[in-house]
């Protein structure tokens, strides 16, 4: 399988470099824990580089006077040779992030390459509006690309995010300075070689990989980068607005944290809430911002739906990533496998009960068993803070108005989900959850052409949609006097 990991390097106006420094670090399979390349680390010199290229892309290059229907090509181009190569791709995310083959064949993929040619056809739809202003003048917008923007990416959805960002920064006219995550750069390494292969022009998209701290954070104060997208965790996110506000000002973006709560009332179809609790929590082993950490069941149905929850996520196939019979594979890393363990026995000590999992499922490999907590209170740890693992808390509530005031007393946004068949009572509380996106009797839904992103400190700003297009553009406004 490592033989595949051909490109560890640094992607600089279309050319493949090592770090000025010559540091490279190690990428592991974190399902065996065995290295699987060695790739180069960039940081403030390679930020710089990548940085230069991007401007002068930006200011002069072909990707400035191309017409926004043949940047539009150029992203088709790359869905199509994303779709063309979309086997080798699942295969290269599992290898490195640890989630089962059948998930970044069924998940990743399409919905990246979904991404990509949704952009491709919006490219030539942006534009601006004519205003009736007061007097003897016409007055209209344009609708221009940020410039160059900075993206930083997690290690949970890897080719997802890089697609998230870059299609609808390349449909807009920006250049671009991607950093994956230092757990996973390896897909959008060979993003990278499929978008010089698409056509894109030198300087356009430069990828580099590397640490927060140093590659990441040059980025989010580089005093020549105009927009900042930063998605992962809310303590970061602060970090890099705040050194974004002390350089340049730069545009931010965020999308953070969740502590979801997915709420299961008693006129629900408990099969059904039970298979959404399923796939609220434990797929991509519970590795999701909006993940639906907080299970909230109407008391009189408590012991039915736990039971049905509970045999499901003893009967979930759990072991290795490739083999597709897998539905939940191995954490991203030692650190995040050692943070939820560390997050299971704090739910133990402060009281709640494990009903199912509650420890390391293998000798080797970061596997975490399926965990359920009952008895959880709103004000334990495990309920208030986000895990980004394989770990649930289930409470339970017998009045509406105190379930909407539980569900909202978090410092988080992001997600909830809601469970009944009662249409009238799904609105009402859809409207009063403080969250981006609500999901009515289904859970973990996506598309590239609705909106996602947080409220409070799940970050601002909405990938995807037509309003992913606010964050890569400025309007601007034009008085042309009549007289």
């Amino acid at each position: 399988m490592t033989q595949k990991v051909k490109n560890g390097r640094i992607l600089i106006n279309n050319e493949w470099n090592e770090a000025q420094s010559g540091k490279t670090f190690p990428v592991l399979n974190p399902s065996t824990e065995e290295k699987l390349a060695d790739v180069a680390e960039g940081d403030q010199a390679d930020v710089d580089r990548a940085v230069v290229a991007a401007r002068r892309a930006f200011e002069t290059g072909p990707w400035k006077k191309m017409s926004a229907r043949d940047r539009g090509r150029i992203i088709y181009r790359l869905a199509q040779l994303v779709d063309k190569h979309k086997d080798e791709l699942a295969e290269l995310e599992t290898l490195n992030n640890g989630k089962p083959i059948f998930e970044t064949k069924n998940a990743d993929l399409p919905l990246s390459i979904d991404c990509f040619e949704y952009y491709a056809g919006l490219a030539d739809k942006i534009h601006g509006d004519t205003i009736p202003v007061t007097g003897e003048f016409f007055n209209y917008t344009l609708r221009e690309p940020a410039g160059v923007v900075g993206q930083i990416i997690p290690w949970n959805f890897p080719l997802l995010m890089a697609a998230w960002k870059l299609g609808p920064a390349l449909a807009t006219g920006c250049t671009v300075v991607l950093k994956p995550a230092e757990q996973t750069p390896l897909t959008a390494l060979r993003l990278g070689e499929l978008l010089v292969e698409a056509g894109l022009p030198p300087g356009v998209v430069n990828i580099v990989p590397g640490f927060g701290p140093t590659a990441g954070a040059a980025i989010a104060r580089h005093m020549d980068v105009d927009k900042v997208a930063f998605t992962g965790s809310t303590e970061v996110g602060k970090m890099v607005m705040k050194m974004a506000a002390e350089s340049n000002i730069k545009r931010v973006s965020l999308e953070l944290g969740g502590k979801a709560p997915n709420i299961v009332f008693a006129d629900a179809d408990l099969d059904a809430a039970a298979a959404g609790a399923m796939m609220g929590i434990f797929f991509n082993q519970g590795e999701v911002c909006c993940a639906g950490s907080r299970l909230y069941v109407e008391e009189k149905v408590k012991d039915e739906f736990l039971a049905k929850f509970k045999a499901r996520a003893e009967s979930l196939p759990l072991g290795d990533p490739m083999d597709p019979k897998t539905r939940m594979g191995a954490q991203v890393s030692e650190e995040q496998f050692k943070k939820i363990l560390g997050y299971i026995e704090t739910g133990k000590r402060e009281g709640a009960k494990v009903l199912t999992g509650g420890g390391a499922a293998a000798n080797k490999g970061y596997f975490v068993k399926p965990t359920i907590f009952s008895d959880v209170k709103d004000e334990m740890t495990i309920a208030r803070e986000e895990i980004f693992g394989p770990v649930v808390g289930a409470m339970t509530f017998t009045n509406t108005d105190d379930l909407i005031r539980r569900a909202n007393n978090t410092m988080y946004g992001l997600s909830a989900g809601i469970w009944t068949r009662d249409i009238g009572k799904a609105h009402r509380l859809a409207k009063e959850v403080k969250a981006g996106t609500v999901w009515v009797n289904c859970y973990n839904c996506f598309d590239a052409a609705s909106p996602f992103g947080g409220f409070k400190q799940s970050g601002f700003g909405r990938e995807l949609g037509k309003y992913a297009l606010e964050l890569y553009t400025q309007v601007k406004s034009v008085w042309v006097s009549l007289n």
